[in-house]
């Protein structure tokens, strides 16, 4: 009887567990680039930071975007705008990228050049540990 109860449960934890795991994901934002990306540039808004601490400034535990890059492109350029002190941390085919602030870019992240094809999960981080509203943009216009 006991055999019955654990062949009954399982299944049923196994599914429920999917179907949590498959919502999480789907709050993530999901956008594709290609050589044709329009509009250009792209905008995406959010908060920046979280309970995460990383030696990229807070982040959350899931990324604040993902990009999908279909094709390799010769020239991509990602940039932050917060009233705070945000960082870009960019998890993607190459590797995990830290991109703080500086005044090349004028106080904001900002990493361009080429991005080859693959995903990439974005978390905007904050280094004063507050919370902010951000400004992602995506281009592939050089400045």
């Amino acid at each position: 009887m006991k055999t019955f109860s654990l062949l009954t449960i399982i299944p049923i934890a196994l599914v429920m567990s999917l179907t949590l795991a498959e919502v999480n994901l789907a709050q993530t934002p999901k956008i594709e680039i290609n050589r044709n990306l329009q509009p250009d540039p792209v905008i995406l808004n959010g908060k920046s930071g979280g309970s995460v601490k990383s030696n990229c400034g807070n982040i959350t535990t899931a990324p604040n975007q993902i990009i999908q890059v279909t094709e390799s492109l010769p020239y991509l350029r990602l940039s932050v705008e917060s009233q705070g002190q945000p960082t870009l941390l960019i998890d993607g085919p190459g590797g995990k990228f830290c991109v703080q602030p500086d005044s090349y870019s004028g106080g904001k992240p900002e990493l361009s050049g080429y991005w080859q094809a693959g995903r990439y999960s974005l978390y905007v981080g904050e280094l004063s540990g507050q919370q902010y509203n951000y400004i992602l943009s995506i281009s592939q216009q050089k400045k």
